[in-house]
C-alpha cells in the first residue's frame, strides 16, 4: 500500500538491514501449518495461496494474498504456530522480516500495529462468516485436447462477468512479451482478469499456466478424451493445491453428457463443468462461479422426512434461486441426484413418489443377518430411474457421502456410477446390507455426516442454502413401544413401514453431534429447518405434508433476506471500494 504504516516500516533502518528477500518458485510452500511464527511475510510481487488441510476433509482454500500484503501476522502476534498452509500460486517475491525487528519497528511507530491489528480483524471477520481473505480474481483458460478456439467463449464470459457490476479484461498471447509490471498494473486495475491460450499459443499457455488464481482447463466433451498423462503435460503449480478445473464443451441439444469419467482421468480437475454451446444458462453458472456468486444446495439425511427437500427445491426454483452445485447425504442425496439430473420439479415428484411412496422400498423383509431387508427394492429402484448414468456426467457439479466403516471416516462420492453411490448412501445400518467398494464396507452416509454443508464450502466460495430436516422430533418410547397385538399390527398395514426397531436404527443412524451440526450449519449462508416433527421417519407414505413444510420454511427462509441468495457474499467492486473511500473522507 502507498506509504501506509505497513510501507513506512521498510524506511526503518533495522528492518532494511535485516529483512531477507527472497524469490519462491510457484508451488513451493512459504510456510506450512505447525511451522513456528519466527517471521512475518510481505508479498512484492507474484500470488500466495493460504489452505487449510485437516485428516479426514477436503482441502479449504482460504483465499489468496496479493502484492503489499502480509502473511503469518495472526500467528506471529499471538506467539503460536502457523494454523495454515501458504503456498505461492506463481513465481513470488517475498520479503521476511524476523518477529523482534518487526516488534521493536512497532514500538517505534504504533501506526504499524494499529494497520496490522485491523488487517487481523478484517480477516478473522472473513474467517467468521466463511469468506477467503482474499479471493481468486485472476484465471486462465487453457485448451485440453483439440478444443477448437476458446477466446470467442472467454469474452462472452467476460460480458456475462461485466453484467454483474465488474470490471474485467481478456487477455491472449498478445502479451506474451508484457514485462511482469504490466500483468501487476493489469491485475490491480481490474476486478477481475481472464488469461486465455489457443491451441496454437504453446508459449503463452506455460506463462498462464503460472500467472493466474485458478486454471481452467478446456476440452470438446463430445469427442474422445486425451490418455491420462494430459494432466502433466501443462506445468502448473496449481494441480497440487487442487486450483485446476475442467469445462467440457457439449453439444446444443444433447440430453446428457458421456463419457466424462475418461476426461477426469486425464485431467484430474478438482471441479467438472459442462457448458452447452450457446447455452447462456450455462454461460451465467460459470460467471457466478468466478465471481462466488454460486450457490450450493445441500440437502441432509432423515428417512421420509428427506421428503421436505422436494419442496425446498421447488421453492428455490419459484423464486429464482439458480442451483449451481449440489450435494447430500443419505435420502437428500436422492433428491440431489435429482436436481443434477435436471429433473424439473414434476419429474421430480414422479419419480420420488414412484420409488418411495407409492409402493415401500422396505419391504423386501430378510432374515436378518445383515440387515432387515435383502435391499433388492432399493437397487431396482435406483437403477429404474438413474439407469447407468456416471456422476461425472451429470449437469451440475454432484456429491454424496456414505460412511466407511473399514477406514472409520466419511467417503465422499465425486464420480463413478451414480446408483451405487446413492445405494451407499442410503444403506442405514440394520436396515440396508451395506454397500461394499473394494475392501471397504460403507453404510449411510449419516452415520458420520448428516448434513454436510463444510464439505460443500471447501468446493465453492458462493453461498450456501443448506436444508436440514434432523431438527424435527426425535423418536419417543409411543415409537418403539412393542405392538399390543402383532396380527392387528400386520392386519393394518402398519408393517409396511417396518417393526419400531426401524425408526430405533434410523433415528440412531442420523443423530449428528453437536459439534459436527454446528460446523455445519456455520457454513451455511440460508439455513432452512422444516418442522418435520409430525412425519414419523420410517413413514414413506407421509409425502404431502413433508413436501409441504419443506416449501413453507424455504420461502420463510428466503423471505428474511434483504438481497437475493446469489448476492449474499457478491464482493464489492473496485469502483464500489472507491465510492466507499470517497463517502467516508470528511465533509
Amino acid at each position: 500500500p502507498d506509504e501506509s504504516a505497513l510501507a513506512r516500516l521498510f524506511h526503518q533502518e533495522r528492518v532494511q538491514s535485516e529483512s531477507v528477500w527472497f524469490s519462491l518458485p510457484g508451488g513451493a510452500t512459504l510456510f506450512a501449518a505447525g511451522d513456528p511464527s519466527d517471521q512475518l511475510y510481505f508479498v512484492r510481487a507474484g500470488r500466495l495461496g493460504a489452505f487449510r488441510r485437516e485428516q479426514g476433509h477436503e482441502v479449504q482454500f482460504l483465499g489468496v494474498i496479493r502484492p503489499g500484503e502480509p502473511a503469518g501476522e495472526m500467528s506471529l502476534i499471538a506467539g503460536s504456530p502457523h494454523s495454515a498452509d501458504v503456498v505461492a500460486l506463481r513465481d513470488s517475491e517475498i520479503i521476511a522480516v524476523p518477529r523482534d525487528v518487526f516488534l521493536e519497528a512497532c514500538e517505534a511507530d504504533t501506526a504499524v500495529m494499529i494497520e496490522l491489528a485491523k488487517l487481523m480483524m478484517l480477516r478473522s471477520r472473513q474467517a467468521v462468516t466463511r469468506g477467503g481473505i482474499g479471493e481468486p480474481s485472476v484465471f486462465g483458460f487453457v485448451p485440453l485436447g483439440a478444443s477448437g478456439l476458446l477466446r470467442p467463449l472467454v469474452e462472452r464470459l467476460a460480458q456475462e462477468i461485466g453484467r454483474l457490476g465488474y470490471s474485467v479484461t481478456t487477455i491472449g498471447a498478445e502479451a506474451q512479451t508484457a514485462p511482469t509490471e504490466w500483468f501487476s498494473d493489469v491485475e490491480r486495475t481490474h476486478d477481475f482478469v481472464l488469461y486465455v491460450a489457443e491451441p496454437a499459443d504453446a508459449g503463452w499457455r506455460l506463462v498462464v499456466a503460472r500467472q493466474v488464481d485458478r486454471l481452467f482447463r478446456v476440452g470438446r466433451g463430445d469427442r474422445t478424451a486425451p490418455k491420462p498423462q494430459a494432466a502433466t503435460d501443462l506445468p502448473s503449480p496449481l494441480q497440487a493445491q487442487q486450483l485446476v478445473d475442467l469445462i467440457l464443451l457439449q453439444p446444443p441439444d444433447i440430453d446428457r453428457p458421456q463419457g466424462s469419467e475418461a476426461w477426469l482421468d486425464a485431467a484430474t480437475p478438482a471441479r467438472l463443468f459442462h457448458m452447452r454451446r450457446d447455452h447462456n444458462g450455462d454461460l451465467q453458472r460459470l460467471a457466478r462461479v468466478l465471481t462466488g456468486q454460486s450457490v450450493g444446495l445441500v440437502l441432509s439425511g432423515g428417512g421420509a422426512r428427506a421428503y421436505a427437500h422436494v419442496g425446498a427445491v421447488r421453492a428455490l426454483r419459484e423464486r429464482g434461486v439458480p442451483i449451481d452445485f449440489v450435494g447430500g447425504v443419505s435420502m437428500g442425496a436422492v433428491i440431489a441426484a435429482g436436481v443434477a439430473m435436471g429433473w424439473n420439479d414434476e419429474e421430480l415428484q414422479v419419480r420420488i413418489r414412484e420409488a418411495f411412496v407409492d409402493t415401500s422400498p422396505l419391504t423386501d423383509i430378510a432374515l436378518p443377518l445383515l440387515a432387515m431387508t435383502h435391499g433388492l427394492k432399493v437397487n431396482e429402484r435406483l437403477a429404474h430411474h438413474f439407469g447407468d448414468t456416471q456422476i461425472a456426467d451429470l449437469w451440475l457439479p454432484f456429491f454424496c457421502l456414505s460412511s466407511n466403516l473399514t477406514t472409520g471416516a466419511y467417503q465422499m462420492h465425486r464420480r463413478g456410477l451414480l446408483r451405487r453411490a446413492l445405494r451407499a448412501s442410503v444403506s442405514l445400518p440394520g436396515i440396508l446390507p451395506p454397500a461394499t467398494d473394494d475392501q471397504n464396507v460403507l453404510v449411510d452416509g449419516a452415520v458420520m455426516k448428516n448434513f454436510p454443508a463444510d464439505v460443500m464450502r471447501a468446493s465453492q466460495l458462493g453461498p450456501i442454502v443448506g436444508v436440514d430436516v434432523t431438527t424435527g422430533r426425535s423418536i419417543t418410547a409411543d415409537d418403539v413401544a412393542r405392538p399390543a397385538s402383532v396380527w392387528r399390527w400386520i392386519w393394518s398395514g402398519e408393517w409396511r413401514k417396518g417393526p419400531p426397531i426401524v425408526s430405533l436404527l434410523m433415528r440412531a443412524a442420523t443423530v449428528s453431534t453437536s459439534r459436527d451440526l454446528t460446523a455445519a450449519r456455520d457454513a451455511t449462508d440460508v439455513l432452512v429447518m422444516p418442522d418435520t416433527s409430525k412425519v414419523e421417519i420410517r413413514d414413506f407414505s407421509a409425502y404431502e405434508p413433508a413436501v409441504a413444510e419443506g416449501y413453507r420454511a424455504t420461502i420463510e427462509a428466503l423471505d428474511k433476506l434483504d438481497r437475493p441468495v446469489q448476492s449474499l457474499r457478491r464482493r464489492r467492486s473496485l469502483e464500489e471500494q472507491k465510492a466507499d473511500k470517497v463517502a467516508a473522507l470528511p465533509r
